[in-house]
């Protein structure tokens, strides 16, 4: 996988391997035990997420969610998805909300002070400014991804051992 060249914040995947969904249960708690440290694994049904372990965690740590499904000619499809840590992500989330707020707010008070004739130069520099930081706010995820590029392969690798 080329994790660096692709273009979404959260990369997704597919895969068909010849293991059977319950060979990779298996497995997988089989690694669970061997890796604890180093790797948090959790399975729910046919729900694995790998994380990087509290020892080596970083803000910028991404996790790995992999959706595991029976197929009828006996293989098992693994879909898969790298994203950043969830309470990053919701603070990420949070505040594009904020800034879209902000942005809608003050282009409705200076469609107002327009449509009334009154100077609104204000409202379309507060207006600029959020735009300018939602581009600095993907920026920053894209700076995180990029830092957690290291530990995205190590996941991977934890998956290819899972999925051999």
């Amino acid at each position: 996988m080329e994790l660096e060249d692709q273009l979404p914040l959260r990369y997704r995947f597919e895969k068909v391997v010849t293991k059977s969904y319950d060979d990779i249960l298996s497995s997988c708690e089989q690694l669970k035990e061997t890796v604890e440290p180093d790797y948090k694994i959790k399975i729910s049904g046919h729900h694995i997420w790998l994380h990087i372990g509290m020892l080596h965690r970083e803000k910028h740590s991404p996790h790995l969610h992999l959706e595991i499904e029976k197929m009828e000619d006996g293989n098992t499809s693994v879909r898969g998805l790298y994203g950043p840590d969830p309470v990053l992500w919701t603070m990420f989330m949070f505040l594009h909300f904020v800034v879209a707020g902000i942005f809608v707010i003050f282009s409705m008070i200076a469609f107002s002070k327009w449509s009334l004739n009154q100077s609104f130069g204000f409202d379309l520099l507060v207006m600029f400014a959020m735009v300018n930081i939602w581009f600095l706010l993907y920026f920053i995820a894209r700076l995180n991804r990029k830092k957690g590029l290291n530990q995205a392969r190590e996941l991977e690798v934890l998956m290819e051992r899972i999925l051999e």
